[in-house]
């Protein structure tokens, strides 16, 4: 996690400070961050450490937790200044206007980066194919459901026409392309004869 000084000499002082995302050319986060800092900006970039294996040693690295953005304290005035810093592509919009992102947020992404265990994941829907990767049930596939709070996978036993829910914990779960297939996706509790 990368943060830049606060500088008393910005031109900000009337115009009010808010947090954005600004989407960066692939791996030139940690640069950006770094040319966003020597302007004097407040820069927030989450990291993660890795450990990556090559054929003759481990190796642990400290990655981006969201690959191509970092977050820039900053007012509207100094939009140019951002997007003339080199690996700045632009700041993520909505309608063709600057997207804030609220501080209680990214207060709370601060503390969550400070945990050791931080790891990204997959954005899943419920609905989404989904192949269980760790444990016990590993290579097992179905669709995830949210049923009160809780994510649990369906798993179909298409030859007997019976499907098993399990709870599952999200970090264990890798998405799969969306195919054709039989498995119904109804809610727990719910049966309906599959053709």
């Amino acid at each position: 996690m990368q943060r830049g000084p606060a500088s008393a000499e910005r031109k900000t002082q009337c115009a009010p400070l808010a947090w954005f995302a600004a989407y960066t050319k692939h791996q030139h986060e940690k640069s950006a961050a770094d040319h966003l800092a020597r302007k004097g900006m407040e820069i927030f970039l989450p990291t993660f450490r890795d450990v990556r294996r090559w054929n003759d040693r481990m190796k642990t690295l400290i990655l981006p937790l969201f690959p191509c953005y970092l977050f820039v304290r900053t007012s509207m005035e100094q939009k140019l200044d951002v997007l003339k810093t080199p690996g700045i592509f632009h700041i993520v919009e909505s309608d063709g206007k600057a997207c804030a992102i609220p501080d209680e947020e990214i207060a709370a992404l601060q503390r969550l980066a400070l945990n050791e265990s931080i790891q990204p994941h997959a954005f899943l829907n419920s609905g989404d194919r989904v192949r269980i990767v760790k444990g016990s049930l590993a290579g097992i596939e179905g669709i995830l459901v949210r049923v009160k709070n809780q994510h649990r996978v369906i798993v179909s036993i298409e030859l007997l026409r019976k499907a098993l829910a399990v709870e599952i914990d999200l970090s264990v779960l890798e998405r799969l392309p969306a195919r054709q297939s039989r498995i119904s996706t109804l809610p727990i509790g719910e049966s309906r004869r599959i053709a």
